[in-house]
């Protein structure tokens, strides 16, 4: 039994790629499948310590590595008293994207799979969201300096290890996974397994369709500017100043609340959660980091000529962006 995968072998090929590995069976699949389908790349591999079977999972991936002649990545994260999930996110992709600056990686590939785009949807679906967010995992998404791939989105996990089985290939299973105290684990247990049992190629069919809705809603606005956390897009509608927020700030790692999302819609300047600063300028929609910071009276200056909203010219100031280019806007 083979897979094919998302996006086409092609898109990888030439590319340097480094593969998010935790040993278990969505993992250890897209590792089996990119070496099946003769692409080039290297895995990282975080070490939470929580578990017993954590350190033998590390050794696995190392073991692995050196067989396929792959480098293996490896860190061992902080002890989390709070917020796991959240925290120990956050840690993980720090680690891949550091990797990325400085080994040059053009991609991050992720083995997200079905169940985790109906687990996203249905968990964003009981708290209010619109399309952007219901959808959540994309095939690629493009970040400032790499590409982030997820190449198994079609496939459920009863299919990878389907596949992990017919082949003989290793994996390891990762029992906190079935702990409903997470909320993922809940709707997994209670909901996402039984509707793919029953209904996966509907599913898999809708999520198609959902995707190119969510193409056709950005058409709306564009990107033109984007330097470190920066970004400037342009709105083609008034109605699309959430949409962009929703969608630019999801890709710097931030998902909007309901009640945030009627604030951006309401308010031309604000702050949100106290990290990110969202200003319109006539069709202009800037966002970035807010920050507090001192600011000489001449760039002050440069800005209100360059017509920089105030909340933005902070982090323009700390991060020495140049004003000339965003004046030609």
């Amino acid at each position: 039994m083979s897979l094919t995968l998302l996006p086409p072998t092609s898109y990888l090929l030439p590319k340097k790629n480094l593969l998010a590995f935790s040993a278990g069976i969505d993992s250890s699949a897209l590792f089996f499948l990119l070496l099946e389908h003769n692409i080039k790349f290297d895995i990282a591999i975080v070490d939470y310590g929580v578990r017993e079977q954590s350190q033998e999972e590390v050794a696995h991936a190392k073991a692995l590595a050196r067989k396929h002649k792959l480098f293996c990545h490896h860190i061992k994260a902080p002890q989390f008293s709070s917020h796991f999930e959240e925290r120990a996110r956050k840690f993980r992709y720090e680690f891949f994207e550091s990797l990325v600056v400085v080994e040059g990686y053009d991609t991050l590939l992720t083995a997200h799979q079905l169940n985790d785009q109906l687990e996203w949807f249905l968990m964003r679906l009981t708290k209010g969201a619109g399309v952007n967010e219901l959808l959540g995992l994309a095939p690629l998404s493009k970040r400032e300096n790499y590409t982030l791939v997820r190449p198994l989105l079609g496939y459920t996990k009863a299919q990878l290890l389907d596949y992990l089985h017919q082949n003989n290939l290793p994996y390891f299973v990762d029992e906190s996974n079935r702990d409903t105290k997470y909320e993922r684990n809940h709707f997994r247990e209670q909901f996402s397994e039984t509707l793919l049992t029953h209904y996966k190629e509907g599913i898999a069919r809708s999520f198609d369709y959902l995707r190119q809705d969510k193409a056709s809603l950005e058409a709306t606005f564009e990107r033109l500017y984007v330097k470190k956390s920066l970004h400037i897009l342009k709105l083609h509608t008034p109605h699309s100043k959430v949409r962009a927020t929703d969608t630019t700030l999801k890709k710097l790692g931030y998902l909007l609340s309901a009640s945030q999302r009627a604030q951006v819609a309401k308010e031309e300047s604000l702050v949100i959660g106290g990290e990110w600063a969202i200003a319109l300028q006539e069709n202009l929609l800037y966002i970035a980091p807010y920050l507090n910071t001192s600011m000489p009276k001449s760039f002050k200056e440069a800005c209100r000529v360059a017509k920089i909203p105030a909340k933005i010219r902070p982090y323009l100031f700390q991060e020495e962006i140049a004003l000339e280019t965003m004046a030609t806007l």
